[in-house]
């Protein structure tokens, strides 16, 4: 049996760094077969996934050898870390790895739907010219709030500052003489909707943040603001928002992340035919310098602890 198993995509060179001195077990359509992962993980020290993979429940059950698990990535949603915890399994996410590609992500989505010229293609396919109707909004001078004002947050404030906006952000667990707050005015939730021109959520999905933007948050904002979520699904009511949207009570949104993940069917369903929408895969943490980064951090880390110098 393999020592290490990797069931979601990998730099394949940091896979292979990995093989020099592990038996390694690489199938990036692995998550997609369940009985075949609880299959190879029987006798697995290490796991490495992405968001896909469940650690929990009947799998964990099912590596009995498991020693550690890396995330490729961030959150720890789909890792229960209580269970590892309890059976001494280290966890190891690749923080910091892909917080540039996020912001990146943020600001550009953002100036995308302030701009508004992504939606002239089919028209103009068509022989319109809709030149006076898609006049759209410069970035500059613009207030972003950021809810939440951790490394990704404060990423993203850094590039925002450089585009010439106003950085404004909310974090109850950030205390108030945090040297964060010198790049960004300390503000509650409250006047975070009311006064910013792009809200972006960088917050993790616990009881206290899902639906954090429900139809009362949208209700706050400015009739023209910008909402990215390239944070945790569920933190946005899905279906508010889309409601939101038809009706123009806000000028356009990017979604990264969803409460249900790959989004299919009625989930999927609540999107149709919604204007000034931007939907995309959980991507905005991947691009292929990220992809290099967050893949040789965890093929470190996980390499040390099997070694025993973790």
């Amino acid at each position: 049996m393999a020592r290490i198993v990797v069931c979601e995509f990998m730099d394949e060179d940091a896979v292979a760094a990995m093989r020099k001195a592990h038996d390694v077990l690489y199938e990036p359509d692995l998550v997609d077969r369940p009985a075949d992962l609880a299959r190879h993980v029987a006798g697995a020290r290490a796991l490495i996934v992405r968001n896909r993979t469940q650690v929990r429940g009947d799998l964990l059950a099912a590596a009995g050898e498991l020693r550690c698990v890396g995330r490729l990535g961030v959150g720890l949603d789909n890792i229960d870390v209580a269970a590892c915890e309890a059976r001494g399994v280290a966890v190891y996410p690749a923080t910091g790895a892909n917080n540039a590609s996020v912001a990146e992500y943020v600001v550009a989505t953002a100036m995308m739907l302030l701009r508004g010229a992504y939606r002239a293609t089919d028209e103009m396919v068509a022989g319109g010219w809709p030149r006076n109707r898609l006049m759209g909004r410069e970035i500059a001078g613009k207030q972003l709030g950021l809810v939440g004002f951790g490394a990704i947050a404060r990423e993203t404030a850094a590039r925002a500052e450089a585009l010439g906006m106003r950085v404004a952000g909310f974090d109850p667990h950030l205390p108030a003489d945090h040297p964060a707050w010198e790049r960004a005015e300390r503000l509650s939730l409250e006047d975070i909707l009311a006064t910013s021109d792009v809200v972006s959520l960088h917050v993790p999905l616990t009881a206290e943040t899902r639906n954090l933007i429900d139809a009362v948050a949208i209700g706050r904002m400015k009739p023209d603001a910008i909402l990215v979520n390239a944070a945790r699904g569920g933190v946005v009511d899905e279906p508010a928002l889309a409601a939101a949207l038809r009706a123009g009570r806000i000028g356009g949104a990017a979604l990264d992340v969803f409460g249900t993940e790959p989004l299919k069917g009625d989930a999927a369903a609540v999107f149709r035919d919604v204007p000034n929408l931007v939907l995309t895969p959980h991507i905005a943490g991947v691009t292929v310098e990220s992809n290099v980064r967050v893949s040789w951090m965890i093929a470190e880390v996980v390499g040390k602890h099997l070694s025993g110098d973790a």
